[in-house]
């Protein structure tokens, strides 16, 4: 499902734990793709569908797992650069438009099974700073990073200094 501007509709998956750090996760074969949680938006589906739906596929999580703290108002876009494109139904996909949500963890750590559906897509994770992923994500993506963490900030369960850039 692309749009008319060839974005494909997505979530991306913040998820913290009570004391503020968020889950890093490690893309399976790349020793430095490193990323939050995400994934497309199936036709039919809300983005608050989609968001549980990727978050069972890629972390074993179900919906009793997390609470819901925030969401971004508006959807963030990202160009992937031209070696990335991928042809879709009559368009091509240039980049992703995304609805970003910050869930906090109820349950304990071992909840998190990387391999619970199907192929994984990462082989680690760990918890770290807030701010941590904004300079260690792919350099097209750290700028919807920036602003998805800086408007979900005040809704993190500890106070997280905002980030001047």
């Amino acid at each position: 499902m692309i749009d008319e501007d060839g974005f494909r509709p997505n979530v991306g998956i913040i998820i913290c734990n009570d004391l503020g750090k968020v889950f890093w996760a490690r893309r399976i074969g790349g020793k430095n793709g490193w990323q939050f949680p995400q994934g497309g938006i199936d036709s039919g589906e809300s983005p608050e569908q989609a968001l549980y739906r990727e978050l069972q596929e890629e972390v074993g999580l179900q919906a009793h797992h997390v609470e819901i703290l925030g969401q971004t108002e508006r959807w963030l876009r990202y160009h992937l650069p031209r070696q990335y494109w991928r042809k879709g139904p009559g368009r091509k996909c240039v980049g992703q438009k995304q609805k970003w949500f910050l869930l906090r963890l109820l349950a304990t750590d071992d909840a998190i099974q990387l391999d619970g559906h199907g192929t994984p897509e990462f082989d680690h994770w760990e918890w770290v700073d807030y701010w941590h992923p904004i300079d260690q994500v792919i350099h097209f993506k750290r700028e919807v990073y920036r602003l998805a963490m800086q408007e979900l900030a005040d809704c993190a369960p500890v106070n997280v200094t905002l980030r001047q850039d």
